[in-house]
């Protein structure tokens, strides 16, 4: 799978590796914002060039920006703005969107014309899998939950492993030039071992949510879930 921006740079080199090696069937085209007819364009451009690629765009909140992206050539849109853990987007911008309903809405829209969605963010327990998966989302990303683990590559310090967010000062140092706000931070989190540990965990945790709403498989579960809004009294 490669990744890619909107730029026209971006664009060349997504189309040499593709040259290169033909056995890439995948593309995400990612940007923070993905209201703007630059990042549409783009993924008409690569549908119409591309017909084989599987092609990954985001990040949106809404269902009608959902169903454009769909219709542009996109099988699968990236959900979730506001929501990371390290992410400090509403902070810095104002801007977000409560991330259980963005996965309802978007999900349902994509599902109606044969699309998928991925629910990016605000994930952090098991139990928060099994609610993205409950709101219709197809695939779940994980970031925070899987950082501090043996695979991520991080240096561990004191037990302790340094993660950050691509739009933090960290991230822009390290991979920019320019500089811009930051709209992310960086934590230290434990060192979690193995990732496997943290798959189980989530594994498990995901069968006895299908226990609990009597679907048999994940694919089920949206079709088993009700939420209800809980509100709380704070004194």
């Amino acid at each position: 799978i490669l990744s890619t921006g909107v730029s026209e740079e971006d664009r060349k080199n997504v189309e040499e590796m593709l040259y290169i090696n033909p056995h890439i069937n995948m593309i995400c085209i990612d940007v923070a914002n993905g209201y703007s007819e630059k990042f549409l364009n783009t993924v008409s451009y690569f549908r119409e060039r591309w017909k084989h690629l599987t092609i990954i765009a985001g990040n949106v909140v809404t269902a009608d920006i959902t169903e454009e992206l769909i219709l542009r050539g996109a099988d699968i849109v990236k959900v979730g703005i506001g929501n990371g853990s390290v992410c400090t987007t509403r902070i810095k911008t104002g801007v977000g969107y409560p991330q259980l309903s963005a996965v309802i809405e978007c999900a349902d829209a994509a599902h109606g014309l044969g699309g998928h969605i991925i629910a990016d963010g605000g994930c952090t327990s098991p139990g928060d899998v099994g609610k993205a998966f409950g709101a219709g989302a197809d695939f779940v990303m994980l970031g925070g939950m899987l950082a501090g683990c043996k695979e991520g590559g991080g240096i561990v310090v004191d037990d302790k492993v340094r993660f950050y967010g691509m739009s933090s000062k960290a991230a822009q140092r390290d991979s920019f030039e320019n500089y811009r706000s930051s709209e992310g931070r960086v934590v230290e989190v434990p060192y979690k071992g193995p990732v496997k540990n943290v798959v189980e965990d989530i594994l498990g945790g995901l069968r006895s949510t299908c226990t609990y709403v009597g679907a048999k498989s994940l694919k089920e579960l949206s079709k088993r879930t009700t939420f209800v809004q809980v509100n709380r009294q704070y004194n």
